[in-house]
């Protein structure tokens, strides 16, 4: 059973982020604040869902929640500042678009740079300990996976309907096959070294 809060007389918003070990495509992180009643047996930390619970959870977390933004950093900004910062980027971001702000950040994982002046906790695994930030995950999760599946008609060789982006075997086949595309991490290790080196 998640946690419907960390602090009770606190406004609360989870935040998480999606896609941070793609080869491909932005990292994308949603921040969400739940009313405190909120529950529902489906929600759980992102990765444990199909496709098809994620998907109906999204609908039910943007109706429900007090305020919910989804945002993004792309391929070239992860390139240019590394992917931990361009996470914390786009929870920021994410955080930006709040509709109302919160008094009390809670944060998937150990690592979080401060946004706003307001107290944040990192809570690892907190995806599967918290509402807001189960809530979250998901919609950081089908908001990108939403992308990639656009990108995917774009760039039909690298299997990114499946595989979304992450390094799978036929995606780094692909890679090697037809190069990379203009949405390709250049920063991150696509192929073995000594192969990589010949795609630039």
């Amino acid at each position: 059973m998640l946690s419907p809060y960390f602090n009770a007389d606190k406004v609360e918003a989870g935040c998480d982020e999606a896609g941070r070990g793609c080869l491909a495509g932005p990292v994308y992180a949603a921040a969400v604040i739940l009313p405190t009643d909120f529950e529902h047996p489906m929600l759980n930390d992102s990765k444990k869902l199909s496709e098809r619970k994620r998907d109906e959870l999204r609908i039910i977390i943007e109706k429900e929640a007090i305020a919910w933004a989804v945002a993004a950093v792309d391929h070239a900004e992860i390139d240019e500042i590394n992917i931990l910062n361009a996470s914390f980027l786009a929870m920021h971001r994410a955080l930006d678009k709040l509709s109302t702000r919160p008094e009390f950040i809670l944060v998937d994982g150990n690592r979080f740079r401060p946004y706003n002046e307001i107290a944040h906790a990192c809570m690892v695994k907190g995806d599967g300990r918290f509402a807001s930030i189960a809530a979250a995950s998901v919609l950081a999760k089908t908001h990108r996976d939403e992308y990639m599946s656009k990108m995917a008609e774009e760039y039909p060789h690298f299997d990114w309907h499946s595989n979304k982006g992450y390094p799978t075997k036929k995606h780094r086949e692909a890679i090697a096959k037809f190069g990379v595309s203009p949405i390709h991490r250049r920063s991150f290790r696509l192929l073995p070294e000594v192969v990589q080196q010949a795609l630039f």
